[in-house]
């Protein structure tokens, strides 16, 4: 793992100054304390870095869980009792985990996840302008369509360009400069400009225009457009910002229905990004699922237990990590120590790092996700692979992440039944011969109710004085639906003159007497 120190300590940087304004935003739009979300990023870079067994994914609270949360700290009638839900919904990612349940990730379409990845760059793209520009009132993390200041993503953006903040806007387009002089120019020009990373830079440039600007009327940058991380006056106060769960309410049911909505929702999450990192990480490394879970569970085990949010693998992160270099577990850990060490020795000078700055990192990091060669690959791909990436997108856009992913996911499942009821049989019609019509009808390899409406309505379709030869030497499985169909059809067929040759792998069968008896005969098939 250290073998990669040269990759992962400059990546842990990059995903430091993302995950930093991140975890505080999302404490915000949560109604949680800001330093539970500095708790939670902590415990998802140093212990679910350590026992996960992904290579680039990063670890930390979870912008799809902050409905959640505001709506539980409200219902179970305190933050503290809350945490007793947390507790509980990583227990029930334990048993999750031992109960081998990741495998559901791997049962959402390629498209949808590509579409999800692309929707997660477009929603990053779309948050960030407000920040870039220096109009900072919805909160950093704050994902979702309709925003906890009142505005929406796109209303959110007309608002911005109406009040522009002119030094944090000078400071973000030199920061984006740096970020785009630094990865396309000066990285190929040696060495130290690859260790040394761009926003590490950028954001150097901003705390120094922050402190130069100090006092100009015109271009400095008021305390609410910088990040805001608690500040302890002393070691008691520090340890005074943890919280602890009150498990005296461990017999009341809603905390256990919301323990359970925890793990619920935050195990699919982590399973998608598990699942979207992979397909991002350049040597193509395949995360464990169920090792995943119970990383995930012990995190939230930790988290609750000492005053932090829950806890989800998270995309934002894990993509800044993957596009910055990271090659192991060790730049997630090492993000982890470095929030720990910044919270406790140099919040002060953390305090003075414009949000402008961050943005223009993370537009960069959104930019990567939703390339414009992605949706031209995507429609190159055929409309079964661009229809539901597209669906997911504007879902995710237009809602949040788990319901645009649903949507994606039932118009993939809409297609498969769609081609699953176009490609139930091929019918091949052959010329007029002895005064009957002799079309032959090859059965699919599995037949299936679904297929159950096309072959009904090819059948009926079939003309008097037909001589009907039905193929099934390739098919393994056959619905009982459909035998009881052929059954019924083979009644009629006596009335309109159709006569019935069977072709099985057992041979040759004309007018079967009961295709019931025939089929259940048949090795191999239904």
């Amino acid at each position: 793992m250290f073998s990669r120190i040269k990759n992962d300590l400059p990546a842990s940087i990059v995903v430091f100054f993302v995950a930093l304004p991140l975890c505080l935003g999302i404490a915000l739009a949560s109604g949680a304390p800001l330093f539970s979300g500095l708790i939670a990023g902590i415990i998802g870079g140093i212990i679910v870095g350590a026992l996960s067994g992904s290579s680039i994914g990063v670890s930390g609270p979870a912008a799809g869980l902050a409905a959640i949360v505001l709506t539980a700290i409200g219902t179970l009638g305190g933050y503290e009792n809350f945490l007793v839900a947390v507790v509980i919904g990583g227990c029930i990612q334990l048993l999750f985990g031992f109960l081998k349940a990741g495998i559901i990730g791997y049962y959402f379409p390629s498209s949808v996840i590509k579409g999800m990845l692309t929707g997660i760059g477009i929603i990053i793209i779309l948050k960030q302008i407000p920040h870039f520009f220096g109009y900072d009132a919805n909160p950093e993390g704050d994902f979702a369509f309709f925003q906890v200041d009142g505005e929406n993503t796109f209303s959110e953006i007309f608002v911005a360009l109406n009040s522009i903040s002119i030094g944090a806007t000078i400071i973000a387009i030199i920061s984006l400069t740096i970020l785009l002089l630094w990865s396309q120019v000066l990285s190929k020009k040696g060495k130290f400009f690859q260790i040394v990373q761009g926003p590490l830079v950028a954001v150097t440039a901003g705390i120094i225009f922050y402190i130069v600007t100090k006092g100009n009327e015109t271009l400095s940058i008021a305390a609410d457009h910088l990040v805001k991380v608690p500040v302890p006056d002393d070691f008691n106060s520090f340890i005074g910002q943890f919280s602890f769960p009150n498990f005296a309410i461990i017999g009341n049911p809603e905390v256990w229905v919301v323990g359970f909505t925890i793990a619920l929702v935050a195990s699919l999450e982590t399973l998608l990004c598990v699942e979207a990192t992979d397909k991002l990480d350049p040597e193509k490394r395949v995360t464990p699922t169920n090792r995943e879970l119970l990383a995930q569970g012990t995190g939230n085990i930790v988290s609750g237990l000492i005053g932090g949010l829950p806890i989800t693998q998270v995309i934002v992160r894990s993509s800044a990590n993957i596009q910055s270099g990271g090659k192991s577990k060790l730049s997630a850990i090492i993000h982890g120590f470095l929030l720990l060490i910044s919270v406790i020795i140099i919040p002060t000078i953390l305090n003075m790092i414009p949000l402008s700055v961050l943005a223009a990192v993370l537009l960069i990091v959104g930019y990567k996700l939703a390339k414009p060669s992605t949706f031209k690959a995507m429609y190159k791909a055929g409309w079964k692979q661009f229809v539901p990436f597209i669906v997911t997108i504007v879902g995710i856009v237009f809602t949040d992440l788990l319901i645009g992913i649903g949507l994606g996911l039932a118009v993939g499942i809409v297609i498969v039944l769609l081609k699953s009821y176009q490609n139930s049989h091929f019918l091949h019609i052959e010329d007029k011969s002895n005064g009957k019509h002799r079309i032959k009808m090859a059965l699919a390899e599995e037949v299936t109710f679904f297929n159950k409406g096309a072959i009904l309505k090819e059948l009926d379709r079939l003309p008097r004085d037909t001589y009907l030869e039905l193929d099934v030497k390739k098919t393994r499985y056959l619905d009982a639906d459909i035998v009881e169909i052929l059954e019924d059809f083979a009644f009629k067929a006596k009335e309109r003159n159709i006569d019935i040759k069977i072709i099985s792998e057992r041979g040759v069968v004309d007018n079967p007497s009961s295709f019931i008896e025939f089929f259940q005969l048949r090795p191999k098939s239904a």
